[in-house]
């Protein structure tokens, strides 16, 4: 039925574009706020639909594709998520179990994975958007899988330090991609639960990795020191899950092979009226500059960088902070995995919530609050002897990880104009690099084993960020008053009716426009 409605439709398209007189079409781009005479402003979405809605689709439909797209899409994510984050947390593994690299320089060879990823992070994602976004994050997963199983071939704290820094220049691909096919496949109120879907993945790889980790302790070492099979095991996980990211994650809509073509289309049309886009692979200085001018958007490099110092402390010295408490390395190994399920459960139940909400900003407070009394039960705590209650306090703190699932998911709902997208995808994970390379100098040998003044940064960065995530809701409420304000004084003055707003909503959804530029663009707080 639907494919009949459709073809139809189309046949009902191409007799109104030949209809269509040259001066109307005129006076239509004139109005448009940006030239769209050249394809390159344009969404590669045009390539499959027009301007306007020509195909209709029940809900009935809608429901089984995204469904067909959920066993496809997010499962994928999800597989290169768990890779990742095992691979960057893998030296937290090996700090218990031989790595030769200890004190000051253990601290500089975890920089090194995050200096990698702030040097490679805005060549990546302008890269991306130049090639097919799948089959380059495919490709980058291959060499990084490589790469970690050369750690097992390594002796030095140069070679090391390498290492990682390729490590964090392959790896510093994978967030903003995943956000981007995200962004183009669902809707806003679909968004932040299929992130939180593969950002669980983080606390999911703690409770795999510390088991893992657990049964290789118990080897002698007598072929292989246990931190080397580490390496090994999960560079060939990293590239197999590459190769299958190179042949079943789609790139876009347009290019999905698993989709029929009623479906690639039906896939745009799901999401036309989000005013999102889909894609477009010239690179548009103003809109690059318009991202760096958005207050927003240093307000979400502030709200990475004080959620992302944190996470650079803790994934490198969660396992030293259990194991402070009396426990020996198997024990610790065992004991952190609680940690990475608690932090599982906030992420999907925050992913959950953000939809049903539709919020961004209230789900990363709630995640918050629990941290920051974790945080001052290990400081208050810290001579009482009790580690039932110590440990009790590091499973609370793990659950301030899914705020930058929030973050993710609030870049994907806030923002359009692909290059705009990638641009702001960029900066945000720029201050995640920065974040988690000072994360990783707030635990100093000197303050070790207690580590106070880590834990009480932690305590103190975590409350501001409180009142920056109610600066921004409150900043996106007021621009949809604003927006709604200027499309009702539009309306009028140009004496649209209903059917006709609609009309110029569908036909400003896929011009490659910014939220600024799109009065009907309407924000997620």
């Amino acid at each position: 039925m639907a494919s009949l409605q459709h073809r139809k439709s189309l046949e009902k398209r191409d007799s109104d574009e030949k209809t269509r007189s040259q001066d109307e079409k005129e006076a239509y781009d004139a109005e448009v706020s940006v030239s769209v005479a050249d394809t390159a402003d344009e969404d590669e979405a045009l390539k499959l639909v027009g301007r306007e809605r020509a195909a209709q689709f029940s809900e009935e439909y809608n429901r089984k594709l995204r469904r067909k797209l959920d066993f496809l899409i997010p499962p994928l994510c999800a597989a290169v998520y768990f890779t990742q984050f095992l691979d960057k947390t893998s030296l937290n593994y090996a700090s218990i179990m031989g790595f030769p690299i200890t004190g000051q320089h253990y601290n500089l060879v975890s920089l090194a994975f995050y200096l990698g990823f702030l040097v490679w992070e805005f060549p990546t994602v302008y890269i991306s958007q130049k090639l097919r976004v799948a089959k380059y994050l495919g490709a980058n997963i291959i060499i990084w899988g490589i790469i970690l199983m050369c750690h097992a071939a390594a002796t030095s704290f140069g070679a090391f330090f390498a290492l990682r820094f390729l490590l964090g220049m392959c790896e510093s691909c994978v967030a903003p991609i995943l956000i981007l096919i995200i962004s183009m496949f669902y809707k806003k109120d679909e968004q932040a639960t299929r992130i939180s879907w593969f950002y669980v993945m983080n606390g999911l790889t703690q409770v795999f990795g510390g088991f893992v980790a657990y049964g290789i302790s118990f080897d002698d070492g007598h072929l292989l020191a246990p931190y080397k099979i580490i390496y090994l095991l999960l560079g060939g996980l990293a590239i197999l899950v590459g190769i299958c990211v190179v042949i079943w994650l789609p790139d876009s809509p347009i290019h999905a092979r698993a989709l029929t073509k009623e479906e690639r289309v039906a896939a745009l049309e799901r999401v036309r009226n989000d005013q999102g886009g889909i894609a477009n692979k010239t690179l548009k200085k103003e809109q690059a500059i318009e991202a760096l001018l958005d207050v927003r958007t240093w307000l979400i490099v502030l709200t990475t960088l004080l959620t992302s110092i944190p996470n650079g402390a803790l994934s490198n010295f969660s396992n030293i902070i259990i194991k402070s408490f009396g426990y020996t390395s198997k024990q610790t190994l065992i004991l952190s995995t609680p940690g990475g399920a608690v932090a599982s459960l906030t992420t999907l139940l925050c992913g959950w919530y953000s939809d049903r909400k539709n919020e961004r900003m209230i789900p990363i407070v709630f995640c918050l609050i629990p941290t920051i009394v974790g945080s001052a039960m290990l400081i208050g705590l810290n001579d009482s002897g009790n580690k039932g209650a110590l440990l009790f306090a590091t499973y609370l703190i793990g659950t301030f990880g899914s705020a930058l699932s929030s973050v993710y998911a609030y870049n994907a709902s806030n923002t359009s104009g692909h290059t705009k997208k990638n641009t702001i995808n960029a900066v945000t994970l720029v201050s995640f690099s920065i974040g988690n390379i000072i994360g990783t100098e707030i635990f100093q040998p000197k303050d070790a084993p207690a580590y106070i003044p880590g834990k009480t940064a932690i305590m103190v960065l975590l409350t501001v960020q409180l009142f920056v995530s109610f600066l921004l809701r409150w900043i996106n409420v007021r621009l949809n008053k604003q927006k709604k304000r200027v499309l009702e004084e539009e309306k009028a003055r140009k004496g649209w009716t209903d059917e006709e707003v609609q009309k110029e909503r569908e036909r400003h959804a896929f011009l490659d426009l910014t939220d600024k530029q799109n009065i009907f663009f309407v924000y997620t707080a």
